[in-house]
């Protein structure tokens, strides 16, 4: 167990790549980092022994999922979803608009919120910025992400114009929201679709709010690698060198190597996982099929 608040030391620059650490109450990360997915506070097909066995320092959940179940009661009954997962590893979780954008149905976006029906069993829910925040805190939650509108990377300037300040808007509020005494973290998300202008002004104005850590958001959704790498190239040098850069929902090895290189330090994604439960694995020859 680490005292203190959530902390990022860099150690080395290689080019446009670092190695650092990120110190949490929790443990030590050392960065870059890949994260596990726990989805649903746990990582499938796996107990917490596997995730230590594969020096894994960190995993992500999400909120989305986590509300709908177990939920926030069951979550707090056990003392948190640390002792709910029996895992004492530093957990990332993410706010949740990535996921009510791609499985929620009958969604709803205004200034206030999201409102949307689960899709597991149709009950109609509102999540705001403030009861994001509040839930991510209450289950003790050690790095907490900013709830964001995840739109169509595609779409119409005017329209991605929009939906980056609605996220701004959102993320202040987010932090207003944040309790800075309990012992956690909270990361802001860069949004802006394919448009370099607003991935960057986004990012600055980001750092006005001041965040513990930076995340570059709604990439990986089917735009290309090179694409990917345009956007974090451009984004990148307008976020602070002294705070983490986290890239959600990525990925590939491929893409992790080339985005490290860019000076990403954080990664999670569920194909690791999604893949090995459906005997494929990633190795330094290619991908392989052990039911080949």
């Amino acid at each position: 167990m680490y005292k203190g608040k959530f902390t990022f030391k860099k150690i080395k620059n290689f080019e446009k790549s670092r190695v650092g650490k990120i110190i949490t109450p929790k443990g030590i990360i050392d960065t870059p980092t890949f994260m596990p997915v726990g989805t649903i506070a746990n990582v499938k097909a796996m107990f917490p022994e596997n995730i230590l066995q594969t020096k894994s320092q960190v995993i992500l959940c999400n909120t989305y999922h986590l509300m709908l179940r177990p939920g926030e009661r069951i979550l707090n009954k056990f003392g948190g979803v640390h002792k709910f997962m029996n895992c004492n590893l530093p957990i990332l979780t993410d706010s949740g608009g990535y996921q009510i954008w791609s499985l929620a149905k009958l969604k709803k976006i205004d200034e206030k919120g999201i409102k949307f029906r689960s899709h597991i069993d149709g009950k109609l829910l509102y999540l705001t910025p403030e009861k994001c925040i509040k839930f991510q805190q209450n289950i003790g939650s050690d790095i907490i992400m900013v709830l964001d509108e995840c739109p169509k990377y595609h779409i119409k300037k005017k329209e991605a114009k929009n939906s980056m300040e609605l996220t701004l808007r959102w993320a202040k509020r987010c932090k207003n929201s944040f309790n800075a005494k309990k012992n956690s973290a909270i990361f802001g998300i860069v949004q802006g679709g394919k448009y370099e202008d607003l991935r960057i002004k986004c990012a600055l104005k980001l750092q006005e709010i001041d965040f513990n850590g930076y995340a570059i958001g709604g990439l990986s959704v089917g735009e290309g690698q090179k694409e990917m790498l345009r956007i974090i190239n451009k984004t990148i040098p307008h976020l602070p060198d002294n705070k983490p850069k986290y890239l959600m929902g990525v990925g590939t090895p491929s893409d992790i190597i080339k985005s490290v290189a860019c000076g990403i330090d954080m990664f999670d994604c569920v194909l690791p996982t999604r893949l090995g439960r459906n005997g494929i694995a990633f190795t330094t020859s290619g991908i392989i099929n052990i039911r080949n």
